[in-house]
């Protein structure tokens, strides 16, 4: 386990799969991870999983568990998305990094512009000002025009962007073998290798 955790940002975008994916193999790992969940979070799981989010950090550390199917692994601490005097609020809060998988437009736009409303936008406002690593997993077809500039603001302050677009070289089978190859690449960013992974090994 690394002697600092690592931050992850669930925003409202479509694909919560890819964050309980991530959540499922870093727990696994024996990782240390904070956790905060934006505001609309809740109502996708509504309308994805038919299944309710609590707003109780304590019984949202339990939801996110059975979700990733982890229950004694690693270490889970969760945030409500409105304690922007949560520990990850502060650059004095030493962490590894932070991912935000899946990363929704509003919240890509937010960070681009430096505006902080709520504690994951300033958690990952924290990691660009401290130079500390921030990935994000955007989730969004077709890209604007504004999108694309707020894509090109954030990478030109440090941060890694990686869309969430599979491969097919490693002969996924399932949706999962789709999802993890995202999930691994997004990690590789954080030089966290935990997801198993069939990579490129040339011709």
């Amino acid at each position: 386990m690394p002697p600092h955790p690592l931050i992850l940002g669930i925003t409202g975008a479509s694909g919560l799969i890819y964050a309980v994916r991530a959540l499922k193999f870093l727990l696994a790992a024996d990782y240390a991870i904070e956790l905060v969940a934006s505001k609309a979070v809740s109502m996708v799981w509504q309308a994805e999983q038919t299944i309710r989010m609590p707003s109780d950090p304590v019984q949202q550390e339990q939801f996110w568990r059975q979700q990733a199917g982890v229950e004694s692994a690693g270490k889970l601490i969760c945030h409500p998305w409105s304690d922007v005097g949560a520990t990850i609020a502060s650059g004095s809060f030493r962490t590894v990094g932070m991912l935000v998988i899946p990363c929704s437009m509003s919240t890509v736009a937010k960070l681009a512009g430096g505006l902080s409303s709520d504690l994951l936008e300033r958690a990952a406002d924290v990691q660009l000002k401290e130079g500390r690593k921030l990935v994000v997993v955007p989730r969004e077809t077709p890209l604007s025009l504004i999108h694309l500039r707020n894509l090109t603001a954030l990478a030109e302050a440090g941060a890694r962007i990686v869309p969430a677009i599979p491969a097919w070289y490693h002969n996924p089978q399932t949706i999962e073998d789709l999802v993890d190859f995202v999930v691994a690449r997004a990690l590789d960013q954080l030089d966290i290798d935990c997801v198993p992974l069939n990579r490129w090994e040339g011709h």
